[in-house]
């Protein structure tokens, strides 16, 4: 029996990282290989033209799973009957631009954004906000979209969780499909902890701690960290352009995961409203270990906490409660 098509929503559509995600979604990497779709392609009246040369692209591809395209920039078409719906689109900092006016800017798009959510969308609608500051993106469009069940709205940390199981796969050099349950906590910025305590990899005697394969905690406290905190920053050095190819590849990975599960006995970062859990304040969207099972996620609870941990963990949602205040000062 063939399944009705999902409408997928993907705001920034003509941007660097929607032009990689929108092929990954029209070919079954989001939501499965059985899953038709209906893409959603919203952008801003400027990228028109480029984003109807996206449509053109999508339908020379010919996806046997795309079951047809929305592309427009009016904001109320681009999110009417959207199941999922994936916020790419926001303004970027540019040189010179103190954050409180990025965080403006960036207020004003997802107040408008939450609104259209709020009246248009399918209920029940999942919402990832990929673009920057993600945490306090997604906190505002949960604001200004009440109804929205707050855990249906979630922020990208899925790539620095990525990047973690990356960087451990080659300082050890096994595959990375043999890494799994490290955790990112906190905000997707340079104050994330990228924690391996864990964390496993599965060797031919059975799974092993991070910890110890790899035996030396200098470079996992210290230069792993930062290399994981650092690594955007290091690919816009690279490339002269931020991640895209990586970013939409993990907000399929998000959604993959929370609309599908997660594999039993394995967790991953999510960037979820906080309940109090590991004495985060609630309020805050601050990524947490999840597992997810029948579309919904759930926090893994009473894993310890060391001294060490504690004190990213703080320093992270301090982070956050400030730029929720700063959020908050550009709403009055």
């Amino acid at each position: 029996m063939a399944k009705d098509p999902m409408r997928v929503l993907v705001t920034g559509a003509a941007g660097q990282i929607g032009y990689a995600l929108v092929p990954m979604i029209a070919r079954g990497v989001m939501l499965g290989a059985d899953q038709p779709v209906i893409l959603h392609m919203l952008d801003i009246p400027p990228a028109a033209e480029a984003l109807n040369g996206v449509k053109m692209e999508l339908v020379d591809a010919a996806f046997p799973l795309l079951k047809g395209v929305v592309a427009t920039t009016d904001v109320v078409e681009a999110c009417t009957g959207v199941n999922v719906a994936v916020m790419v689109g926001g303004f970027p900092r540019k040189e010179g631009m103190e954050r409180k006016d990025v965080m403006s800017k960036n207020v004003s798009i997802y107040k408008a954004q939450a609104s259209a959510l709020e009246a248009h969308a399918a209920p029940n609608c999942k919402v990832l906000v990929v673009a920057n500051p993600a945490n306090t993106n997604a906190l505002i469009l949960k604001e200004f979209a009440p109804s929205i069940p707050e855990k249906n709205v979630t922020c990208l940390t899925r790539l620095d969780h990525n990047r973690a199981l990356g960087q451990i796969s080659e300082r050890l050099g096994v595959q990375v499909s043999d890494v799994k349950n490290v955790i990112i906590w906190g905000n997707h910025s340079s104050t994330q902890y990228p924690d391996v305590n864990h964390a496993t990899v599965k060797t031919s005697t059975g799974e092993k701690p991070v910890r110890e394969l790899v035996a030396d905690d200098e470079w996992l406290n210290g230069e792993f960290i930062t290399t994981v905190q650092q690594r955007g920053a290091a690919i816009i050095k690279a490339r002269k352009l931020s991640s895209a190819l990586s970013a939409a590849s993990s907000a399929c990975d998000h959604i993959r995961d929370w609309v599908l599960g997660t594999p039993e006995g394995t967790f991953v970062s999510m960037g979820v409203y906080s309940d109090g859990s590991y004495g985060v304040p609630s309020g805050l969207i601050y990524s947490f270990p999840v597992t997810c099972s029948g579309g919904e996620w759930k926090i893994v609870q009473g894993l310890p906490i060391d001294e060490f941990s504690r004190k990213k963990l703080d320093a992270t949602a301090q982070e956050l409660s400030e730029e929720k205040s700063l959020a908050y000062s550009c709403l009055e």
